[in-house]
């Protein structure tokens, strides 16, 4: 955690918008170098890639640590990704739901639900299966006796992948794993999401050849798409100052009631969760006791009853866009998180987790080709699990700002099922670790 260059978040959150400021110009260049370069890499991606080398290089960091006067380490931690996930994303969340169509969404099917459950199943037995075969070379690196088993370790990895932060916490406190050695976990976690998420990314410029090969049927995903420009062109109108005004009183006045109510539904559910005398049941109800989990939901539940109302008629003033404009500062916060050194840190644990992830991949990518899923379901699916509401909307919004919705759905449904799922993926760990 070695110190970066620069530490202030206001100098940081500079750099970060001037990356972003780099990327949106660079992308619209129209001859040249640029052009090619982004048929190739999606601007998002460069928008998540380029504060990511800040971080490895480190200009600037997550976190890091300084000696305080009397010779102690300090930990400090920049509170920009903090500020984007709980403000700018539900704010983002609300401006771009305010023209979904909701019927249209549940018209897209059932093979967004085939697919997130088919990530979920990957999560679940991508750890055991990855146990296996790390164990057939090198036994050392899955082995581990009482609290230090690594496959306790690896069950707080199920938990975040298949859920969420609280349901990682959850699966801590129930496999009791070394607290000491916990790091190394949050480690492999961070890095290979974040590949993942950069491998989903990239996918997202290719989508068109993607869905060729799966032979997709994206019918209900263009109609979708085509509803809500059409709509956005009947109201559209050049933006006033009134405007940008009363859809930042929109956005951010949702958010405030949203951490509102989430305060108290966190409190009274988790007092509820606390009085459950199984330990067990405890344990998968504790994404109730979740602050975030009741923000994101709120905000999406009052997005959806505004949608019903004239609200709606600010997507013509450009409400989508404004909300775009908080994602990729979110983007650009995540990011920031991922430094490319800590990958050598535990070799042997980064390897069990990418192969995971692997399998993950490519029981999504057999299962997609055999319904012929689009690549849209494929990538939020996956989402969905993996990153939860905050990196769920980011992959959705890529592919339409209208189908943002379509992600934090998904991933409020991953926080539901994310210690059960995650549960069944740890005895199966452990039963692969014993053989």
């Amino acid at each position: 955690m070695i110190e970066p260059i620069f530490k202030n978040d206001a100098i940081v959150f500079g750099i970060l918008l001037l990356s972003l400021g780099f990327v949106f110009y660079t992308e619209n260049i129209k001859t040249g170098f640029w052009p090619k370069f982004y048929k190739i890499v999606p601007g998002l991606f460069m928008a998540y890639f380029i504060p990511a080398l800040f971080t490895t290089f480190r200009v600037i960091a997550p976190e890091w640590e300084t000696e305080n006067e009397v010779g102690e380490m300090v930990k400090n931690k920049s509170q920009l990704y903090y500020v984007a996930s709980r403000f700018l994303l539900p704010a983002a969340l609300v401006l771009m739901t305010l023209s979904i169509d909701l019927k249209a969404i549940f018209n897209l099917g059932s093979k967004a639900l085939i697919m997130f459950f088919t990530g979920t199943v990957g999560i679940i037995i991508g750890g055991p299966i990855a146990i296996l075969l790390i164990s057939l070379f090198s036994p050392e690196t899955v082995g581990g006796a009482d609290f230090d088993a690594v496959w306790r370790g690896l069950s707080t990895l199920a938990g975040s992948w298949i859920g969420g932060g609280a349901n990682q916490t959850a699966m801590l406190e129930i496999y009791q794993y070394n607290p000491s050695k916990y790091g190394g976990m949050v480690i492999v976690d961070i890095v290979v999401a974040n590949v993942w998420m950069a491998i989903l990314l990239i996918g997202i410029g290719k989508k068109d050849k993607i869905d060729k090969w799966l032979k997709a049927d994206t019918s209900a995903i263009e109609d979708l798409k085509q509803k809500v420009i059409h709509f956005s062109e009947k109201v559209k109108r050049n933006p006033s100052l009134t405007d940008f005004m009363i859809m930042l009183a929109i956005g951010f006045g949702t958010v405030g009631f949203g951490h509102f109510c989430s305060k108290y539904l966190a409190e009274f559910f988790a007092n509820f969760v606390a009085s459950i005398e199984s330990q067990t049941w405890r344990n998968v109800f504790s994404f109730l006791g979740s602050s975030f989990f009741w923000l994101i939901s709120v905000s999406t539940i009052v997005a959806i009853i505004l949608s019903y109302t004239k609200a709606k008629n600010y997507e013509g003033a450009g409400a989508s866009k404004l909300g775009s404009i908080f994602i990729y500062i979110l983007v650009a916060t995540i990011g920031m998180k991922m430094d490319l050194n800590q990958a050598l840190e535990n070799p042997g644990l980064m390897v069990i987790g990418l192969v995971w992830m692997t399998i993950h991949a490519l029981l999504l990518i057999i299962v997609a080709k055999i319904i012929r899923a689009p690549y849209f379901f494929l990538a939020v699916g996956s989402q969905a699990n993996v990153g939860g509401a905050a990196s769920a909307p980011i992959v959705a919004q890529a592919f339409h700002p209208s189908l943002a919705t379509v992600g934090v759905l998904l991933a409020v449904f991953g926080y539901a099922i994310g210690t059960i799922g995650a549960i069944a993926c740890t005895i199966l760990m452990e039963l692969s670790s014993t053989l």
